[in-house]
C-alpha cells in the first residue's frame, strides 16, 4: 500500500475545490437553459460536450501555461496566482451584475459548441496557471471534465425543476474560491 504524502493529498483537494469552483459556471449557466424547458437527451448532450470543452481547454492551458513557466521563471507564479484573481474577480463581478443567460438554440451544433465553449473558457485561464506551477496533468484534466459535466446534468436539471435562485450565487462562489488560490499562490 502506496502512501499519499501530504504534498499530493494538498494538490489533490486544491485541484478537487478548482474543479468545482468551475463547475460552478456550468451549473449556474445549466439551470438557466433548464428554465426554458430541456429534453433529457439535450441535456445528456450538452453535458458530454461540456465535459469534453472542461477536459480539453486546461489541458491546452497547462501546455501554454508550461512553456510560458520554462520562459518566466520565478515570476510565473506570480503570473499564475494574478491570472487567478483576475478571473475570480471576473467570474463574482458577472454574477453580481445580474446579466440573464444569452440566448441560443442548444439543439444546433453552433449554439451548442458556442456554450460549451462559454462555459470552459475559464478552465483554460486555470490550466495556464496550474501549467505554470507543474500541476498533475491527468488528474487536473479527468477532475475538471468530471466535474464540469455532473455539474452541467446537475444544472440543466435543477434548471427544468427548480427555480433560478441557485444560478446566481454558484457563479459568485466558484469566483470567490478562485480569488482565493490565487491570493494562495500570491502570498
Amino acid at each position: 500500500m502506496e502512501i499519499v504524502s501530504p504534498y499530493q493529498w494538498g494538490q489533490f483537494v486544491t485541484i478537487l475545490i478548482m474543479a468545482l469552483a468551475l463547475g460552478m459556471d456550468a451549473l449556474s449557466l445549466g439551470i438557466g437553459i433548464g428554465l426554458k424547458g430541456i429534453r433529457l437527451l439535450d441535456i445528456l448532450k450538452i453535458s458530454i460536450v461540456i465535459a469534453f470543452f472542461h477536459t480539453i481547454m486546461p489541458l491546452m492551458g497547462m501546455f501554454m501555461g508550461q512553456y510560458v513557466s520554462t520562459l518566466l521563471g520565478d515570476i510565473a507564479t506570480v503570473l499564475g496566482g494574478i491570472l487567478l484573481v483576475l478571473l475570480g474577480a471576473h467570474m463574482v463581478y458577472s454574477s453580481l451584475r445580474g446579466d440573464e443567460v444569452k440566448s441560443f438554440d442548444h439543439r444546433t451544433v453552433w449554439g451548442l459548441l458556442f456554450f460549451a465553449l462559454s462555459v470552459s473558457i475559464d478552465s483554460f485561464s486555470v490550466g495556464v496557471s496550474l501549467g505554470m506551477f507543474s500541476g498533475d496533468l491527468l488528474l487536473v484534466v479527468l477532475m475538471f471534465g468530471s466535474f464540469g459535466g455532473a455539474m452541467s446534468i446537475i444544472g440543466l436539471l435543477l434548471g427544468r425543476r427548480v427555480g433560478h435562485w441557485i444560478g446566481e450565487y454558484g457563479e459568485a462562489l466558484g469566483g470567490v474560491i478562485l480569488l482565493v488560490f490565487g491570493f494562495k499562490f500570491l502570498l
